[in-house]
């Protein structure tokens, strides 16, 4: 809280005299980000139960002559009102589990490629993260009237152990982040793929094109939450060639008053 009063009043100086303030080391500005992770994870669960929102999913399946072939639309609104005067709403299914359905053929028209969408918390912010990766403080940026800073980012010389198909893909990502300089929350990113990945050694598929953008906002009362996330796959599954693009937006975000829900009740 110290910093989001004493840094807006050194911008201000540095401004009046026709100068940017110099950049923080890299280091300092990973540290912050890392202070702020159980801060994000209270204003994920505060925006939640307190600001309703229209969240859309659309996943989209096409072979490798570009033709759509599956495409699939969820939306959900979110209402804390009503959901804190009926029964807790029920989690959703995780797309990643083991259903116990058994594998089908893969041909034209079947996959057995989920195009699970990726989550934050699959990628939590902690050390072994960050030792995946080399960074640079790039420059700063306005972002929503407020001052960012551009960290840079590409795979570590000295590559930490691969135990799954996530680490895989962390081992050969690179890409660019905005970190607001006031709170060090992420802002938006940027992230694509280095070089190719491969699944169960090349034999069963392999992954030669990953892309992900995503963008945040910052509610008045000081609140990050992801507005719009995409991201584009390309690859080979076993002999056919797939692409899945997943686009992902929260619309209609509003705060619900105490009067709201007191009114249903």
């Amino acid at each position: 809280m110290l910093a989001a009063t004493i840094l807006p009043v050194l911008f201000a100086g540095f401004s009046a005299r026709g100068e940017e303030p110099p950049l923080p080391p890299v280091r300092t500005v990973l540290e912050r980000m890392l202070e702020r992770v159980e801060q994000e994870e209270v204003d994920a669960h505060t925006f939640k139960h307190r600001y309703s929102y229209t969240r859309t999913r659309v996943k989209e399946f096409r072979n490798g002559d570009n033709q759509l072939k599956k495409r699939e639309t969820k939306t959900r609104v979110n209402n804390p009102a009503i959901t804190a005067v009926n029964q807790p709403e029920p989690a959703e299914p995780d797309e990643s589990s083991d259903t116990g359905d058994k594998p089908r053929a893969v041909s034209d028209t079947h996959t057995n490629v989920k195009g699970k969408a990726f989550e934050k918390s699959d990628f939590p912010l902690n050390e072994d993260l960050l030792r995946r990766f080399d960074f640079s403080v790039a420059g700063r940026e306005v972002v929503n009237g407020r001052p960012a800073l551009i960290v840079e980012f590409k795979p570590a010389r000295k590559k930490p152990p691969e135990k799954g198909i996530k680490d895989r893909f962390l081992n050969k990502a690179a890409g660019r982040a905005w970190v607001d300089e006031i709170e060090y929350a992420l802002v938006k990113a940027e992230i694509h793929l280095t070089e190719q990945v491969n699944v169960v050694g090349g034999l069963v598929g392999a992954v030669s094109k990953f892309t992900l953008s995503m963008e945040r906002d910052r509610t008045p009362e000081g609140l990050w939450y992801t507005r719009k996330q995409n991201w584009h796959l390309e690859g080979r599954e076993v002999f056919l060639r797939r692409k899945v693009d997943f686009y992902e937006e929260h619309k209609d975000v509003r705060k619900v008053l105490e009067t709201e829900t007191a009114q249903l009740r």
